[in-house]
């Protein structure tokens, strides 16, 4: 046993200076979210850890279609688009039918949203908990075996309600969890509770989710930015003239670095990882944007600010907006503090201007 107890060390079979230390007490998800129960909720019910049992064993399943999808011939189009008018690829209707399936099953959920659904579904049952989800974001790249994910936010089901569509059209403010999967070389879930951010990784050998990325913050400023540059000609002149102000700074400074992905899960992921900036503002072809509030925007929002940085749409905090429709669309602007503030500066200089 290793000084601190928290594994072995074997010696190679040489009887060489080669030491391979196997830690044996590890952090799983479960025992992540106990602990933290005991420590910030110690009148829970555990309803909540049974639901987050059942939203991990839907990125589970997920992952493993995702890894045996070409072999299976499920890429392509399934012949459909979704609530908001996107094809719809095999897998997407795969993954919403299983995150609804392990929702349903897991007894906590009243409300589920998903983006490959119209309309809300309400689950019989006592369930206290509503579910925000894209169960499968950037599917348009799995062809090309670009990393895709889920993205989640959960609410509490409003007092008193039978469960309906006003107990998820409210502010983001008033999530409780929210978190992505990220399927890539593994399977890298990100997740908060209102206590800051954590990422796991799951070993597929143990079937578990194990804590990697303990207490994840996002760094202050980074000269980063990741944007569809296509959009350019139809961007507000806010918008344009920053991201101008990136490429070509005064004379002296770096101009910064861009990298971007087309998936925002992975996209996101980097940022949260190394700093910068993330957007997807909204333009003259997409007025009120092109990313979901409700499954996309809030969530990353909630995950950002938690991590130490900020989500706006350049006039407006995302959490504060008030979605009107479960499939609202919003621009954004998200990722370190520092770089997040010089969007915002520069939308109230041209304010100022006007």
């Amino acid at each position: 046993m290793n000084g601190n107890g928290t594994g072995f060390t074997t010696t190679g079979a040489g009887g060489g200076d080669s030491l391979n230390e196997i830690k044996t007490d590890i952090i799983t998800l479960t025992r992540f979210i106990l602990t933290e129960q005991g420590r910030y909720a110690t009148q829970a019910t555990g309803d909540f850890t049974l639901l987050l049992n059942s939203l991990q064993f839907a990125f589970k399943f997920i992952s493993h279609n995702i890894r045996r999808a070409t072999l299976v011939n499920l890429i392509g189009l399934a012949g459909a688009t979704n609530s908001t008018g996107d094809d719809q690829k095999k897998l997407d209707v795969i993954g919403d039918e299983i995150f609804i399936n392990a929702m349903r099953a897991s007894g906590k959920v009243k409300v589920l949203v998903s983006e490959e659904q119209e309309e809300i579904i309400v689950f019989e049952g006592d369930g206290k908990y509503c579910v925000v989800c894209d169960p499968i974001d950037g599917s348009s790249n799995l062809d090309a075996g670009v990393s895709v994910g889920t993205i989640f936010g959960v609410y509490k089901l409003q007092p008193g309600s039978t469960g309906g569509v006003s107990d998820v059209l409210r502010p983001g403010t008033e999530m409780i969890a929210a978190g992505y999967t990220m399927y890539g070389a593994s399977a890298n879930l990100v997740l908060t509770t209102g206590n800051g951010v954590n990422g796991f990784t799951l070993d597929t050998a143990l079937g578990e989710f194990i804590l990697t990325h303990p207490d994840m913050k996002i760094p202050k400023k980074r000269s980063i930015y990741s944007v569809n540059e296509g959009n350019t000609v139809y961007w507000d002149k806010p918008t344009q003239e920053y991201f101008h102000d990136l490429k070509y700074p005064s004379e002296g400074l770096k101009p910064y670095s861009s990298r971007y992905i087309g998936s925002m899960v992975a996209d996101m992921h980097r940022t949260l990882l190394y700093g910068g900036i993330f957007a997807y503002p909204s333009d003259s072809k997409s007025k009120n944007g092109k990313l979901r509030l409700l499954y996309e925007c809030f969530p990353m929002a909630f995950l950002v600010e938690q991590a130490g940085g900020l989500a706006t749409t350049g006039t407006q905090r995302i959490l504060d907006i008030v979605p009107k429709h479960i499939h609202d669309r919003s621009g954004i602007f998200l990722g370190s503090e520092k770089e997040v503030l010089k969007v915002v500066d520069m939308y109230k200089k041209y304010e100022i201007s006007a």
